[in-house]
């Protein structure tokens, strides 16, 4: 298979395996959603190419988990410095790949890439420790050893990013990787291998293979060979990782869905509200994260739709390749399908919907119009169900113990968002609010020192600083007696 010339930047379509660029007979086609140009033919990965990948990833095993740390984290700063001098051609692939903003990729996104590895590198030398400790006269030492060959399996939106999320705290706890891409967005996954390649990163150590889930990754999960499993997407599929890995008591991360809420004070600086709530749209509403639920005091709830509509009208939605962009396409028609449907499902059961619910007929494609609905059911499907794309419900309260309750009414509990002007009022309702992440008149503010993760529905475990080490590694504590001793 020839390389892929992909806005310019030439992309191998093939696998990487031991440090080897492999096909496969079969293929996948991969489109831009920009325009639904093909893009080209990717290699289509399944329980032949799983097995090369884990027989490559075990094999280098051993030597990379012997590895000094300093010298894991030269090469992870290497692969850092490499992101960085190639972030133009990264971040155009990215947008061209999966639709988000070049001007996000280019400030935001590509440039926390080469802080995942750098982050993660200097973690494992400076901060991956824990103070010798006595009982009754024995010294316990805890320790973190490398588990062995982990299979990333990543969603398509902020594909590089999120995959980093996990690649990075895996190598350098000293184990070997085995990443599958989602197939929407299967690019940036293949240039990152080019770059750990040029870095100097051992054979083997980083492995890629491309595929659809229920073939290349349905054969990763069950494989006997793989210790630890992190996976990020839809709770259904997370069962399914979760029923393949019991078979083998393989240790699973997950970071699933979120149907977060936006809690909005009658205390609040309303233009903060509003500016908070249009952030929901980012991405065309492709973020886990995003407080789609509007819970606003009823108080505050005319004069705040009003600012909102307003705001939101303002948007520019278009081609993410354009610098004043704002809001690009959905991921894939079967996605926009989806979010479409739930819109309209809403709307036969009457629900308002105030503005968009439809395709931008001005841009056609998988362009979905920002859209806002009032007061839809409590409890029906477009308050409970994840929809992952531009649409926000709008639910008013009247107290804080009301407002507490429905933000809590909902299977998922990723993250949170109050706003309000009463600092002890907002951490009070914070402290009864069930979710992993909770701003407080903020968004988006991630910091790797803190623990990301979420409870309920919305995931397993937490990544994030000496988090992401302790499932990477196999903690150990080491007991020595006071005596006893020759020598």
């Amino acid at each position: 298979m020839e390389r892929l010339n992909v806005a310019g930047v030439s992309v191998d379509p093939r696998h990487f395996i031991g440090g080897q660029r492999i096909a496969s007979p079969d293929t996948f086609s991969d489109h831009s959603p920009i325009d639904g140009s093909l893009l080209g033919q990717i290699s289509r990965g399944g329980p032949e190419e799983v097995e090369l990948a884990v027989d490559a990833a075990r094999q280098a095993f051993p030597a990379w988990a012997k590895t000094a740390r300093r010298e894991r984290a030269r090469i992870l700063h290497r692969i850092a410095d490499l992101v960085e001098e190639r972030l133009e051609d990264l971040a155009i692939v990215e947008t061209t790949d999966n639709g988000a903003l070049l001007r996000s990729h280019r400030l935001g996104v590509m440039p926390r890439v080469a802080h995942n590895f750098r982050f993660f590198a200097d973690w494992a030398v400076n901060e991956l420790h824990h103070d010798p400790f006595e009982t009754r006269g024995h010294t316990n030492k805890v320790s973190w050893d490398p588990a062995g060959v982990t299979a990333l399996i990543t969603p398509w939106n902020a594909p590089l990013m999120l995959a980093t999320w996990k690649v990075a705290p895996a190598l350098a706890a000293g184990d070997t990787v085995i990443l599958k891409p989602a197939e929407w967005s299967p690019l940036t996954a293949s240039l990152l291998c080019d770059i750990a390649e040029e870095a100097g990163l051992p054979a083997g150590v980083l492995n890629v293979v491309q595929g659809l889930g229920e073939e290349a990754g349905a054969a990763l999960i069950r494989h006997p060979g793989i210790s630890r499993i992190s996976f990020t997407g839809s709770v259904p599929t997370a069962k399914i990782v979760a029923r393949a890995a019991a078979e083998n008591l393989t240790p699973c991360s997950f970071e699933l869905g979120g149907k977060s809420p936006t809690l909005i004070f009658d205390d609040a600086d309303l233009d903060l509200a509003v500016e908070l709530a249009v952030e929901q749209y980012d991405n065309a509403g492709q973020v886990c994260l995003s407080g789609t639920r509007l819970l606003v005091q009823k108080s505050i709830a005319p004069q705040f739709v009003e600012k909102f509509k307003e705001r939101a009208a303002k948007i520019r939605q278009g081609d993410p390749r354009n610098l004043e962009t704002q809001m690009g396409p959905q991921i894939h028609q079967d996605h926009f399908n989806k979010i479409k449907g739930f819109v309209d499902r809403a709307r036969s059961e009457g629900s308002d919907i105030s503005f968009g619910g439809v395709q931008n007929e001005a841009l056609g494609g998988l362009y979905f119009q920002p859209t806002l609905i009032l007061e839809p059911t409590a409890g029906s499907e477009i308050v409970t169900a994840e929809i992952f794309g531009p649409v926000l419900t709008l639910q008013t309260f009247d107290s804080d113990e009301e407002a507490i309750n429905m933000a809590n009414a909902t299977e998922f509990g990723l993250a949170a968002i109050v706003v309000s002007g009463n600092r002890s009022r907002a951490e009070r309702v914070a402290a009864q609010l069930v979710a992993g992440t909770i701003w407080i008149n903020c968004f988006f503010i991630r910091d790797l020192r803190a623990p990301f993760g979420g409870s309920k529905n919305s995931g397993i475990g937490r990544e994030g600083g000496t988090w992401s080490f302790d499932f990477y590694a196999d903690v150990k504590n080491t007991v020595l007696a006071p005596n006893g001793w020759k020598e």
